[in-house]
């Protein structure tokens, strides 16, 4: 049994999640607000290190009233996180899982602050990590992750629902980071399949839902 995942994200019309500075202010207001509401309705929050370094996230419900916090997960193989990191705020429980390579004097520091999961060799291990984390009541996680991070949940078909809203902003810029990097399918047709289950319009954003159909393992065996 693994959590429920939601993968969210704000997009420009050309795919990108931050521009080629990390910028990543892509919401406008009212999504902001529909972010929010989603978050108080998950158990837990989960990014990748990257985001959590970059954009030094609260991963809070504060945008309404509220006063149900999800529990964060920050995904962070190697325990690079600043011990200064907003995520360490007693807002709300956080868990950082990392591997074995993460050094044990930093753990030793992060443990004062957070609860540690350790789950994998030299990166964390996704599958298992979900695992852990069902087990301990967390049911349902909203991925805000990065594209490094997202590509890897959806690699091993970790993801059930899919929802963007979408920006009425080109950005380009082949640094710029899109909602999903890593290697990526060799051909369009071994990509994962979605199925459109609503689309709305809120403030200027287009806000799309999808449901994970499928995840092409012949796309994934060798990556």
């Amino acid at each position: 049994m693994k959590p429920y995942v939601i993968l969210n994200a704000a997009i420009t019309l050309d795919g990108k999640i931050a521009s080629k500075t990390r910028d990543s202010r892509i919401s406008c207001r009212e999504d902001l607000i529909r972010v929010h509401k989603l978050r108080s309705s998950v158990k837990g929050i989960m990014v990748g290190i990257n985001t959590a370094i970059i954009d030094d996230p609260r991963l809070t419900v504060h945008k309404i009233p509220s006063k149900k916090n999800p529990i964060r997960i920050i995904v962070d193989s190697r325990a690079r996180i600043p011990l200064s990191a907003r995520v360490f705020s007693g807002d709300a429980k956080t868990i950082i899982a990392v591997s074995k390579k993460a050094k044990q004097s930093k753990l030793k520091k992060i443990r004062e602050k957070a609860e540690v999961i350790v789950c994998g060799e030299a990166t964390v291990d996704l599958k298992r990590l979900l695992k852990l984390l069902y087990k301990k009541g967390i049911t349902s996680i909203l991925l805000e992750g990065g594209g490094t991070l997202n590509w890897g949940m959806l690699k091993e078909g970790l993801v059930d629902e899919v929802r963007v809203a979408i920006a009425p902003r080109i950005v380009g810029g082949r640094n710029a980071i899109t909602l999903v990097e890593g290697e990526g399918c060799n051909l369009i047709s071994e990509g994962v399949k979605l199925g459109l289950e609503k689309r709305y319009k809120i403030g200027e954003d287009l806000v799309l839902e999808y449901k994970v159909l499928s995840t092409s393992t012949t796309s994934f065996s060798h990556s």
